[in-house]
């Protein structure tokens, strides 16, 4: 095949981390077929040419933590990653497109606020079904993922807090073996959160024991960010150790001021294991705050049952003040009190632009019973929770280990998303650590936070040929600018998208040119390995 894409006249950052050098770029297909010094490669003629001059080219970025499975059925593009660098989407935490039965539909339609329809289909008997689903469709980037722990605890107890049987686990360690051997990349646990809350150590030591026997990984958000953080890194360690899988941490944070010096010893804890040879990592968003649901609020033993069951214990006033108090006063024992984490709710910012106490003075309550009627009004109810530190999100940016995830969406900025609230993760993850933290704050060199962009999630997930660009490779390439590229998004203004990349080619096919998104759509479904 003759050479059919050529990016000339910028430095090339090959995703190892090495430095920056002036080459041209050849492509044949879907393949990098030569890294040569500027005016060395042969004449190609017919060949699409991209101007690079006073560029980076660098791989295509991983977005390790993406919740874009839904939207990016209603829009193949992925707009707001797109504009970022982003070529592959990872998905899979707690929630996965299957393996599913209707329980699980009706979960994901409760929990994470996803209601299927006639262009979104968001379960699947099987994960590779969901995946190949999307490939069909036409999306611009690729896409992986784990399996989802909350859809496994449904398919195994449905909603309810109870140990699984005997049988029940066996059936979901055969379900997850199926899965791996079809390209899984391991299991995604959402800890914190009910129905996958309810899973003991035992249990996701057992299910991830497939994951281990095909060189897959264990990530999961633990059960405790804040007052529980380092038993609860403990716990991941010690399944990744008995499972014998690589083990990640999602968006690692410390969660509440009083838990903020616990980063540093996180941090160390992670590296003392890779030290020692095991294989653990973690990955991180660039903000100081995050976002979910205001039901996480609620202790998960008033989730037991499911949706229907919280809705009703919320109706009875006897019970929805036994929640209140909770809320005031429980932590620990396996419940992330968010409301306390978050200042007693000083830290929890709403859609409407006002904070929960606001919110509570309009509404008479305190703020424990305000929360509790919004989210009777509506369980879906999202929340910014301003918990983290920003020196803290400067020392996790500062780790060799530590890859990055918008935990959001991937959407265009119009109607109807930008008539929806959302993080400002979702447009601005990439480029804030490019530009902000690596290019104003220096936690790394920008050869560095490419490779962590690239090759090291790529080696870490099994993505092969993928991460790097060196002949041979897939042709995943983006070309920026170091110098301008930033993110504009804000919390009050979230739907802004970010700026500095000039082109994205994706499977060798330009689905970005001079910072306006194509209709190509060659993103593929990829296997682990």
């Amino acid at each position: 095949m003759a050479t059919t894409l050529m990016i000339t006249g910028g430095t090339v950052y090959d995703g190892t981390g090495s430095a920056g050098r002036h080459a041209d770029v050849a492509v044949e297909g879907d393949r990098v077929v030569q890294v040569a010094p500027p005016g060395q490669l042969p004449e190609a003629p017919g060949a699409r040419v991209l101007d690079a001059t006073g560029l980076a080219v660098v791989p295509g970025f991983v977005n390790v933590l993406s919740h874009a499975w839904g939207s990016l059925q209603q829009d193949g593009a992925g707009t707001s990653d797109l504009l970022q660098g982003v070529t592959t989407q990872v998905f899979g935490e707690a929630f996965s497109l299957g393996p599913g039965n209707d329980d699980v539909r009706d979960m994901v339609g409760a929990l994470a606020g996803g209601h299927e329809s006639s262009d979104v289909r968001l379960v699947f008997e099987r994960l590779a079904d969901g995946l190949d689903h999307l490939e069909s469709k036409g999306v611009a980037q690729n896409v992986a993922s784990f399996v989802g722990g909350h859809n496994l605890r449904v398919l195994g107890a449905a909603f309810d807090d109870r140990p699984l049987t005997a049988a029940e686990l066996d059936r979901l360690v055969g379900l997850m073996r199926e899965e791996m051997q079809d390209g899984a990349l391991g299991i995604g646990t959402a800890l914190i959160y009910p129905p996958g809350n309810y899973a003991s150590t035992d249990e996701l030591v057992a299910v991830c024991g497939p994951v281990g026997e095909h060189g897959g990984t264990y990530v999961s958000h633990l059960r405790s960010e804040g007052d529980e953080l380092l038993e609860c890194l403990d716990e991941l360690l010690l399944i990744g150790e008995r499972a014998g899988c690589r083990a990640e941490v999602y968006h690692l944070k410390a969660a509440g001021p009083r838990n903020w010096p616990k980063m540093a010893a996180a941090i160390e804890r992670i590296q003392a294991a890779r030290d020692a040879g095991r294989a653990v990592g973690a990955n991180m968003y660039p903000y100081t705050a995050g976002g979910t649901a205001l039901a996480a609020c609620i202790p998960p033993r008033f989730h037991d049952g499911g949706p229907d069951a919280l809705a009703a214990r919320l109706a009875d006033p006897v019970v929805r003040r036994e929640i209140s108090t909770a809320m005031r006063t429980e932590t620990g024992g396996g419940f992330e009190n968010l409301f306390l984490a978050a200042s007693e709710g000083e830290g929890i910012g709403l859609s409407s632009g006002q904070r929960l106490p606001e919110v509570a003075r309009d509404l008479g309550l305190a703020p424990t019973d305000a929360l509790l009627e919004l989210v009777a009004r509506d369980p879906e109810t999202p929340a910014t929770y301003f918990l983290m530190d920003e020196a803290n999100v400067e020392l996790g940016l500062a780790q060799p280990w530590v890859s990055l995830g918008s935990d959001a969406e991937a959407c265009a900025a119009v109607p109807p998303h930008t008539d929806e609230p959302t993080h400002p993760r979702t447009y601005g993850t990439f480029a804030r650590f490019l530009g902000h933290y690596v290019r104003d704050r220096g936690v790394t060199t920008f050869a560095d936070a490419v490779r962590r962009l690239t090759s090291l999630p790529c080696d870490e997930l099994g993505l092969s040929g993928r991460g790097r660009l060196t002949p041979g490779s897939y042709a995943d390439i983006v070309v920026l600018d170091p110098v301008t590229v930033g993110d504009h998004a804000t919390y009050d203004d979230p739907h802004r998208y970010s700026t500095g990349v000039h082109h994205v080619v994706v499977n060798g096919e330009p689905v970005v040119t001079d910072g306006v998104v194509l209709g190509a759509r060659p993103g593929r479904r990829l296997r682990r390995g």
